[in-house]
């Protein structure tokens, strides 16, 4: 398979300017459009299970690292979901012209929901996304899945000096939980409320995830109103799904007609 080599793209102004890398695959819509998970980059086994597919059947696709993330610029301590949501919309504005299937990954699946919503609010409403396909979707994560769940002194760590190092299953390092993480995850919760997102929405959820349970993503199903919606749950899967009969599941989901 031929490698696509990343292209750079500045979002932000000042101080806040950062170089995000993204790699770009020419092909026919719609696209593939890939957000990834926290603390993982577009090299990861299902971004690059997906190109592979792509390139297979002509199809255009755009990947990117968050800035903290793999190839792009930045601290990942300076990381918030507004940030990467900026990085996010930036990346599809300026890469992607044509109808889109976006896939979201954990955080990715967060990411993806914000940026449907901010093209649906457009006016007219911005019709680039044909369908969703959500792999563990870690929506309102920073909230429910961590600070809700963490202990008194964690969150009074976390309050004093800024920062907390959550140990991580998927790294030798620990992962820092940043107070800004926290703040500001707050002004992007999604779960108080209904979601519409004017397209078709595929979700693949582990039973056997330990990072996001189930019952998040079932409750999160239920927010939908109206969207034409398909939850598979995988009995033994993990929160990664990236074994090869996960990344069948996949694929299907996004080749579906």
């Amino acid at each position: 398979m031929s490698d696509v080599c990343p292209k750079f793209l500045t979002v932000g102004t000042g101080t806040a300017a950062r170089q995000i890398a993204v790699r770009r695959r020419e092909g026919a819509p719609p696209g593939l459009f890939w957000i990834g998970g926290f603390k993982s980059d577009m090299r990861g086994t299902k971004a690059e299970a997906l190109d592979r597919w792509a390139q297979s059947n002509g199809r255009a696709t755009t990947r990117f690292d968050y800035s903290g993330h793999g190839e792009s610029g930045g601290n990942f301590t300076e990381g918030t979901v507004g940030r990467w949501f900026e990085e996010t919309l930036a990346v599809f504005e300026a890469f992607c012209r044509e109808p889109q299937i976006v896939i979201g990954s954990s955080m990715g699946g967060w990411l993806a929901l914000l940026l449907s919503r901010e093209l649906t609010r457009r006016t007219p409403a911005d019709p680039r996304v044909t369908r969703l396909v959500l792999i563990a979707p870690a929506v309102d994560f920073t909230e429910v899945l961590m600070w809700k769940r963490f202990p008194p002194e964690v969150k009074r760590e976390i309050e004093q000096t800024g920062v907390w190092a959550l140990p991580s299953k998927y790294s030798e390092e620990p992962y820092p939980i940043t107070r800004d993480l926290i703040e500001d995850g707050r002004k992007h919760l999604l779960l108080d409320g209904m979601i519409e997102t004017g397209c078709a929405v595929r979700i693949l959820q582990g039973v056997q995830d330990p990072d996001v349970p189930w019952q998040h993503t079932l409750d999160l199903t239920s927010r939908f109103a109206r969207d034409d919606i398909v939850l598979t749950l995988v009995k033994d899967g993990d929160h990664r799904l990236s074994r090869p009969e996960d990344i069948e599941r996949l694929i299907a989901a996004v080749a579906e007609p």
